[in-house]
């Protein structure tokens, strides 16, 4: 079936304002049967932008033809003019925005994916990371296969294709059950929408319902923003199906058991105004810093949040340890990932350009800075520089996540173990590292603890919590075996 696309590429992404922080790779989000799932579509990636900010794209199907608009940058620059909406025809349509693991975005491997099948067209955007996706790779190519980005979702798109099943779901459900790792597909023929999570539950999945359109999202902040009404999770290891005769299917492909979603959605990557898996994000992150006051309380002033991630964690620990609550920090929201390429004696600013110090609040003060993660550190330095030279008296931080010591692989863009700071030092060689009065994390009992459980149950560990733990619940196929150089350089790639 043909298909019309609209490329523009934006200029180059300008890595050294990035901050110290944890990038999540990309949102997910679609609509069927509703005659303006499109603009639909825009609207909820503009939700999802948080989880994804190099690029964005939005596949629509017409009743006879695909059209699809691929972009990098940022939604609002690209998907709110009349024009692009226009030529996204349709009552059907998928979109995705993401965040690449490494180096310069490029324009062919932002998603959707399209592909013409022998049945018909099929779209695909993908949430996640897939951990055997160099192996499945290169077998295929061993086969004939022609790759044409150097994602892991094309390998989905292969699979399918390669499959002998007659019927569309039952060829998705045979490529899934080829894949391992973390993932929340997206997808849509000429006749469905499809959406699939993997047996864990690692990338959260949403179904929502909007008059007689379904909805599929990575959170339910999307569901908000165009009025859908939030009907259930997809539950790990399920496909779920709209379609015009049958409504809604559902097929499972692995048998049930518990999820494990990973923690770092609540701790970080969803909007704080989500529900993921009957939680509000909001309140957890309240909890945590309820949980961290009572762990590692301070002999301080005031609580000062490390904007914006760490505001919910931050009033929940000035509720418990009854200090009060102040913006010591202020956050310049207008500084995007693109800015003029600055002279060395401007780099060197660093982190003033997107936060700055409230001089009068934490003149003078004992302060108790909350922030959700420490990664390598090197902004946790700047931060508490700055306060110092602010005039705070004395600095104290606190961290709403346990240490962080081991890397993820499965969506989350985290340095080499080699360059966790929690990996590669004590807690005092991290505090004198980031030059703090005090340094504390909330441990990982905690963080469960936060959840309303008693604790981490060691058997059957409730969360994806590998960062903190070690404990990976898949194989890491791809690096298991050689050629490591081979794999190493297309997995920095894979995005």
């Amino acid at each position: 079936m043909p298909v019309t696309e609209q490329a523009e590429v934006s200029d180059p992404v300008l890595n050294w304002l990035e901050e110290d922080r944890l990038h999540e790779e990309c949102g997910v989000f679609g609509v069927f049967n509703h005659p303006d799932a499109a603009a639909l579509t825009a609207l909820g990636l503009h939700a999802l932008q948080h989880r994804g900010q190099e690029a964005a794209g939005i596949v629509s199907f017409d009743g006879e033809h695909f059209h699809t608009e691929r972009r990098l940058g940022l939604v609002g620059d690209h998907f709110t003019s009349r024009p692009v909406i226009d030529r996204l025809m349709g009552d059907m349509a998928v979109g995705h925005v993401r965040y690449s693991t490494c180096g310069d975005a490029v324009l062919r491997n932002v998603q959707p994916l399209f592909v013409d099948l022998e049945s018909g067209g099929f779209t695909l955007c993908h949430n996640g990371n897939l951990t055997n996706a160099l192996t499945l790779r290169e077998s295929l190519i061993r086969k004939g296969a022609i790759c044409q980005s150097t994602t892991d979702t094309e390998v989905i798109l292969h699979l399918v294709a390669r499959s002998e099943k007659t019927q569309f779901v039952e060829r998705f459900i045979e490529a899934l059950l080829q894949v391992e790792g973390a993932y929340a597909f997206v997808g849509m023929t000429n006749k469905k929408l499809v959406g699939a999570r993997d047996p864990f539950g690692i990338r959260p999945l949403v179904l929502g319902r909007l008059g007689d359109a379904w909805v599929l999202s990575s959170e339910t902040c999307a569901l908000d923003i165009i009025g859908a009404e939030f009907v259930r999770e997809v539950e790990n290891g399920e496909v779920v199906v709209a379609t015009r005769e049958g409504g809604l299917e559902s097929h499972r492909f692995v048998p049930k058991h518990p999820a494990r979603l990973c923690i770092f959605e609540y701790i970080y990557f969803a909007r704080p105004d989500s529900i993921i898996g009957g939680r509000s994000v909001y309140d957890v992150r309240k909890e945590m810093g309820l949980q961290l006051a009572r762990e590692a309380p301070a002999d301080a002033d005031m609580v000062v949040p490390i904007p914006d991630s760490g505001v919910p964690a931050a009033i929940g620990y000035a509720q418990e340890s009854g200090l009060p609550f102040e913006f010591g920090i202020i956050r310049n929201h207008y500084v995007g990932r693109t800015f003029i390429e600055p002279e060395q004696r401007i780099r060197q600013l660093g982190v003033k350009l997107k936060h700055s110090a409230n001089e009068l609040q934490v003149k003078g003060k004992r302060i108790v800075l909350i922030d959700d993660s420490v990664v390598r550190g090197t902004t946790s330095v700047k931060i508490v520089q700055m306060m110092r030279e602010a005039g705070a008296k004395e600095v104290h931080m606190r961290v709403s996540s346990p240490p962080i010591t081991h890397p993820d692989f499965y969506g989350i863009d985290t340095p080499d173990q080699d360059k966790l700071l929690a990996a590669n030092r004590s807690l005092e060689e991290m505090r004198s590292f980031i030059g703090a009065d005090s340094l504390a994390f909330i441990s990982v009992d905690g963080i469960y603890r936060a959840m309303g459980l008693e604790a981490r149950d060691d058997d059957n560990p409730q969360f994806t919590d590998h960062c903190f733990t070690g404990e990976y619940p898949t194989r890491l196929r791809d690096r298991e075996g050689p050629p490591v150089q081979k794999q190493l350089s297309f997995l920095a790639e894979v995005g």
